[in-house]
């Protein structure tokens, strides 16, 4: 094993620091051969990028990395029926789950039918009353509507009995979805999803909107073939949706690796420009003053946007994303600011009890590798943020459920290296659970509260595996720099091996020995501070949700000997000015 970075064998958050890139002659080829500074070479391979593929890496294009139709299963099907329907006038209906992703798949078909001439019908279902996906009773409402063709947008895959209700009815159904399918498949007439079990792609990565875009490129590509186009009815610029499959895209926490690289970079760019006049009234009432980056969207824009499908109406949030009408933009935009707040509120509360729920069980014999939490009472619409925060405090896979009489039903999170869909669909087929369904990173599920012990052992023995190598990770440190070292100019450097996310990381960088000359709370659980080199140069840092942490009480308490701090270098453009920063990691006390 090698040395570990600064001899921090455990830090306060319990892991071992360590360099990501541990051989530097790919980084210095890189360097050379594409004429770049040795820190983005550093940063470009130990993300795996290679000599050859830097280029392509630092410039990500659609013409590049689009595929061609066939290459998923059933997408040339799909689109060639949905063309048909188009131009033969069917009516439309689109059945989409109430996250970000699913409702900018919808916007995004939406957007798309209008401008080629045709319409949609679109349901979101609430998330209290109906639950994750199409039911039988939505599938009814909109065959009595005089529905045709159905789609399905970021769900469907596991809706075996609503879509065979919906074949009783006449229904043609397209499913476009993301999550990990079974053996059997649903009855549909295209089943669209790069992870099912047969589709050979190498497009699994893709969120719904991800896929749905490439639908859409194949639906006005067979339109198109067909002579639909006029000089009445013009071709669409279908570049200008870019902007949603890139708020999809980081929301819904996918890895940002080929085709995603090109459909978030493209994305930002385009959603710079404001022209979807919804998007830029959320931006304003979330004070998003600097161009937008996926931070923004992860943790500005995307909170707000699920905050109407997790305590309001779903169907709030496609409005915002549909509307070309300023005035009611900024009254869509309010409304949601007003509910983010409220389900911030309840969030607490169910934080509060989830993590009581969650000590108590770290402190018992055996300490669990899956946290399963449940209670009544608890919002189901907050449950998979709760999980997340559990995620984030314990480093370990985490469910929280909220029990409503026999049966207990929410989400879970995971962590690197576990993937949490599987284990959930493994459950599903051994009859531990009545439904779910997920991918790698996070998963959602139904359960008799009979059951939750067995859910629990049957998640122990599935994943212990995985998460002990995860957990044998540590933390990845590119570098090290001083407070002073830490400028505006090295950010942007390092923004050209950007977008960073899921699975292309920020860097995170180590800065040895400072001080912390301030520290105080910010919001209810964050800690700011300022950090100090011993040149006397200075940084502001923030740990966000640190507050009753180690990591945190370190911060707030050590005066008088430095720490080693590892973190993200950010913008700190609050008030007038914009300064470096640092979003900490991690603290660990100097050996």
């Amino acid at each position: 094993m090698s040395r570990a970075f600064l001899n921090v064998e455990r830090s306060a958050s319990g892991r071992r620091w360590q360099a990501r890139l541990d051989d530097a002659r790919i980084a210095e080829a890189i360097s050379q051969r594409h004429e770049l500074p040795a820190i983005l070479g550093r940063v470009l391979a130990a993300r795996g990028v290679g000599v050859e593929e830097a280029e392509a890496f630092l410039n990500p294009t659609l013409r590049g990395l689009m595929p061609q139709p066939a290459a998923l299963r059933d997408m040339e099907r799909g689109a060639a029926r949905l063309a048909e329907a188009v131009m033969g006038a069917e009516k439309i209906g689109i059945i989409s789950d109430y996250d970000v992703d699913g409702v900018a798949s919808a916007a995004l078909l939406s957007r798309f039918l209008d401008a080629v001439g045709s319409s949609c019908s679109v349901r979101i279902p609430d998330r209290v009353s109906e639950g994750y996906g199409p039911s039988e009773k939505a599938v009814e409402i909109l065959k009595a509507e005089g529905t045709e063709l159905l789609l399905t947008l970021d769900c469907g895959v596991a809706a075996h009995d609503p879509l065979a209700r919906a074949a009783e009815l006449g229904l043609v159904t397209i499913i476009v979805d993301h999550h990990q399918a079974g053996a059997t498949l649903p009855q549909a007439f295209a089943v669209i999803n790069p992870n099912r079990q047969d589709d050979i792609s190498g497009l699994g990565y893709l969120c719904a909107a991800g896929v749905a875009m490439i639908l859409v490129a194949a639906v006005n590509r067979e339109l198109r073939s067909r002579g639909w186009f006029s000089a009445t009815r013009p071709e669409p610029n279908m570049l200008q949706w870019l902007e949603l499959v890139a708020l999809a895209t980081v929301c819904d926490v996918v890895p940002l690796k080929g085709l995603n690289r090109a459909y978030v970079t493209q994305g930002l760019k385009i959603m710079g420009r404001r022209e979807n006049v919804g998007l830029a009234a959320l931006a304003d009432v979330a004070r998003l003053k600097r161009k937008p980056d996926p931070y923004a969207l992860g943790f500005m824009l995307g909170p707000r946007l699920n905050a109407a499908g997790r305590i309001g109406d779903a169907g709030l949030a496609l409005r915002l994303l549909t509307t070309a009408d300023r005035g009611e933009a900024a009254q869509i935009a309010q409304d949601l600011e007003h509910l983010n707040r409220e389900r911030q509120t309840i969030e607490m509360a169910v934080v509060d009890r989830a993590v009581a729920q969650a000590e108590a069980a770290m402190g018992s014999e055996g300490r669990p590798r899956v946290l399963v939490v449940s209670a009544t009472g608890w919002h189901p619409g907050v449950v998979g943020l709760a999980a997340a925060r559990l995620k984030e405090r314990f480093g370990l896979p985490s469910f929280v459920l909220a029990e409503d009489g026999s049966h207990a039903a929410g989400s879970g999170r995971s962590i690197n290296g576990v993937d949490l869909g599987g284990a959930v669909r493994g459950a599903l087929e051994a009859g531990i659970i009545v439904k779910g369904g997920g991918h790698a990173m996070a998963a959602g599920l139904t359960v008799e509260v009979a059951r939750l012990g067995d859910l629990r052992g049957f998640l122990e023995e599935k994943l212990s595996a995985q998460v002990d190598a995860a957990a044998g990770h540590g933390l990845a440190i590119d570098g090290a720099l001083t407070a002073g070292g830490a400028s505006l100019d090295l950010i942007e450097l390092l923004e050209q091996a950007g977008p960073y996310g899921a699975g292309h990381p920020a860097p995170v960088f180590a800065f040895p020995a400072h001080r912390v000359v301030y520290a105080d709370q910010a919001g209810s659980d964050h800690i700011r501070c300022t950090l100090a080199a011993s040149d006397g140069s200075r940084i502001k840092a923030i740990a966000f949700r640190a507050m009753g942490t180690e990591l945190g009480e370190l911060l707030l308490a050590e005066r008088s000997f430095p720490l080693h701090v590892a973190g993200r270098l950010t913008v700190d453009d609050w008030g007038s000015s914009r300064v470096p920063s640092i979003h900490i990691e991690d603290v660990a006390r100097v050996s």
